[in-house]
C-alpha cells in the first residue's frame, strides 16, 4: 500500500524531531563496557545578600532647561533621602537619562509644548533593614513614578559550586546502588557534564507615586518579611567505571 507523500515527509520530521531531542537529553558518548551512565539533579538554596532597588525620575517641562532643572532638583531630594539612611550618594547607579520632546499630537504641524528629562536609577543595599525606609521615604516625596524592589544573591559561583556537588552526590550515589545491585563494584569517574540554572527572581510588586505621605502612614509592605531564598540547580551527567 502506498502512503501519501505528505505522511512520509512528516514521518521524517517526527524522526528528526525525536533524534535531536534525544541528542539534547544526553550527551554523545562512545559506549564503554564496563560502565554506568548516570544523570542527576541537585540544588542549593541561599539567602539572599543584596536588595536592588529600581526607581525612575521624570520631569517635564515647557523647556528643555526648565526641565533638566526640575529633574536635578527631584536628584537632589534622592540624595538627601540617602544620605538621611545612612547611605553615600554614589551608591546608586544611574542607568540611563533622556530627554524627549513632547508634541502636541492634535496639531497637524506636531508642535512641541514641551520637554521630559527621564532617568533610571538603581541602587543595592546589603543592609536589608534600610529597604523599607529607603523606598517609602521616595515614595513620600513623590520623586519616582514607580519602584521596583528584587533581592539577588551576588555571591552566585559559590552556591553553584554546591548545587553541583549536590547533584554529583545524588549521581554517585545512584551509580553505587547500580553496582552493587549487579554484584560489582563503582571505579572512578570517567566524564562529566556539568548546567546550572538560577530562578528568577520574584519582584515586589511595584509602589506607585499613589503612596504618597499620609499622617501616621502604616509600616512599608517589606516590614518583618523574610526576602525570598535564591534557588540553584544543577545537573550533572557522570559515566563511571565499573570494576
Amino acid at each position: 500500500m502506498r502512503h501519501p507523500a505528505g505522511v512520509l515527509v512528516l514521518t521524517m520530521i517526527v524522526m528528526i524531531i525525536a533524534t535531536y531531542s534525544s541528542a539534547q537529553d544526553h550527551p554523545s558518548l562512545t559506549a564503554l563496557p564496563n560502565s554506568v551512565y548516570i544523570g542527576a539533579d541537585g540544588k542549593f538554596e541561599s539567602a539572599p545578600d543584596t536588595a536592588l532597588i529600581q526607581f525612575n525620575i521624570s520631569a517635564q517641562e515647557d523647556t528643555s532647561q526648565a526641565a533638566y532643572q526640575h529633574a536635578s532638583k527631584d536628584v537632589d531630594e534622592v540624595r538627601q533621602v540617602l544620605r538621611a539612611n545612612g547611605i553615600e550618594p554614589k551608591a546608586a547607579n544611574i542607568g540611563s537619562l533622556s530627554v524627549q520632546p513632547m508634541f502636541d499630537w492634535k496639531n497637524p504641524k506636531h508642535k512641541v509644548i514641551g520637554y521630559r528629562v527621564s532617568a533610571e536609577v538603581s541602587l543595592k543595599l546589603k543592609d536589608f533593614a534600610k529597604v523599607g525606609p529607603v523606598t517609602q521615604q521616595l515614595a513620600d516625596a513623590n520623586l519616582s513614578e514607580t519602584q521596583n524592589l528584587n533581592y539577588t544573591l551576588e555571591n552566585i559561583d559559590e552556591a553553584k559550586n554546591k548545587a553541583v556537588e549536590d547533584a554529583y552526590r545524588r549521581a554517585r550515589n545512584s551509580a553505587e546502588t547500580i553496582a552493587r545491585a549487579s554484584g560489582r563494584t563503582l571505579g572512578e569517574l570517567s566524564y562529566a557534564s556539568v548546567d546550572t540554572f538560577e530562578n528568577q527572581r520574584m519582584p515586589v510588586p511595584r509602589m506607585a507615586r499613589a503612596m504618597a505621605a499620609v499622617p501616621n502612614a502604616a509600616p512599608p509592605p517589606t516590614e518583618e518579611f523574610t526576602p525570598q531564598t535564591v534557588t540553584v540547580t544543577a545537573h550533572v551527567n557522570t559515566l563511571f567505571i565499573l570494576q
